[in-house]
């Protein structure tokens, strides 16, 4: 029997850009936030509301940029979109008043649709369907350590070059890095096609019946958007909620802890969650956010519930990541896959950009604990979401069979 191959040089060129992608369009932003503050003679809450602003767009954006995929190719979107992320790195660093730095930092969310996981997920759909769950799964274990590389460098360049320098090296990492590998990945595939190979014919069909497609659409969307929800409100406020709730100095490192737990649950389900099924994946990555939320909630200052906690949210996110790749071509197939993500990532990046001043309204009027138990019950909301989502495609697979 004839058993289809991770394409290796894809994933590990992807690898390449989602780290790039990342580190130099989202996490770099944190830390480069100050200074573009000072620079532009604005509160550092402004800062971030542009940020939150453009994730919003950005989120706006995604069925657009998902139709695209499916129209002319994933890899081409990318590619097009590492030259639209370096331009608007430039144009960031060049803005000499706020309303075009503002334009530059929305224009950049919209680029990071193009070259983020979505568009990433949806190249490892079109270059091999049948291996693309597995595929996705050692992607994300790669992009993991983007912020893990990023936040350092990030920090570190701050002490010689100010935030227009650093965006106009990130500009060329963009253009000379991830952009040739984008293109490489895209006359692979037309090389491929070329040679009469059979692997863009293949298709994965869903586990869904047709009539239950829309309402399975709208309940993995609902889901996805609560899960992200309650990962977008905690990891704005981590550590300054860690040092209200009174853990003080402790903060920044239970903090710290998010990240080796995200890559090291990819890791576990890299080499023990074959068996697992993407729908599972997804009900154990929210119930991991939901444990996380209410350990933190029910302990409070108690040292080892806090770090509980962060491992906790960590392993739910790295799990999540996959989950947002392989459950949707679980459950409709890879026919159309860059719209159906296209869809659902607007209602999470739009959800996920509300999420952390709601968080922030909601400890201000009735504390951190009770705020913890509420993002907990949304969250519960989205398991419930993915359990009636995992029946209905069981019950299809179980008539087929």
């Amino acid at each position: 029997m004839h058993t289809t191959k991770v394409p290796a040089g894809i994933v590990s060129a992807l690898g390449v850009t989602q780290i790039i992608g990342y580190g130099t369009l989202y996490y770099s932003f944190s830390i480069l936030a100050p200074g573009m503050a000072r620079d532009l003679g604005i509160s550092l809450e402004g800062v971030f509301a542009v940020f939150s602003l453009s994730l919003f767009v950005g989120g706006l954006s995604a069925p657009f940029i998902g139709r695209r995929m499916d129209r002319i190719g994933a890899a081409t979107v990318m590619t097009l979109g590492s030259a639209l992320a370096a331009l608007t790195l430039v144009l960031s660093a060049w803005s000499p008043s706020v309303p075009l730095f503002a334009l530059a930092i929305v224009l950049m969310e919209v680029s990071s649709g193009m070259v983020q996981y979505q568009a990433a997920f949806a190249t490892l759909v079109e270059s091999e369907p049948r291996t693309a769950a597995r595929s996705i799964t050692y992607l994300t274990l790669i992009g993991g350590f983007a912020s893990t590389i990023f936040w350092p460098i990030a920090a570190t360049l701050t002490g010689y070059l100010t935030w227009r320098e650093i965006y106009l090296v990130f500009a060329a990492l963009n253009l000379l890095v991830c952009m040739p590998l984008h293109f490489w990945i895209r006359r692979d595939g037309r090389r491929g096609a070329g040679r009469g190979e059979t692997r863009l014919r293949e298709t994965v069909v869903g586990a869904l019946a047709p009539q239950a497609r829309r309402r399975g659409m709208v309940l993995v969307s609902l889901a996805f958007s609560l899960s992200g929800f309650t990962l977008a409100a905690t990891l704005a406020h981590m550590v300054p909620m860690l040092r209200t709730i009174g853990l003080g100095g402790a903060a920044v490192a239970i903090g710290s802890l998010f990240g080796p737990a995200q890559v090291l649950s990819r890791l576990i389900n890299m080499v023990f969650g074959k068996s697992l099924s993407p729908p599972g994946l997804a009900i154990v990555s929210a119930a991991l956010m939901v444990a996380g939320a209410v350990i933190l909630g029910v302990s409070g200052d108690w040292l080892p519930g806090a770090v509980a906690f962060a491992v906790c949210l960590g392993l739910g996110s790295g799990i999540n990541s996959i989950a947002q790749g392989s459950l949707p071509l679980y459950l409709f197939g890879s026919e159309g896959y860059g719209a159906i993500t296209g869809k659902m990532a607007a209602a999470r990046l739009a959800t996920g950009a509300a999420a952390p001043f709601a968080f922030a309204a909601a400890m201000n009027h009735v504390g951190t604990t009770l705020s913890l138990f509420a993002i907990a019950a949304l969250s519960t909301l989205g398991i419930l979401a993915f359990v009636a989502v995992a029946v209905a495609a069981s019950v299809r697979r179980d008539g087929v069979a």
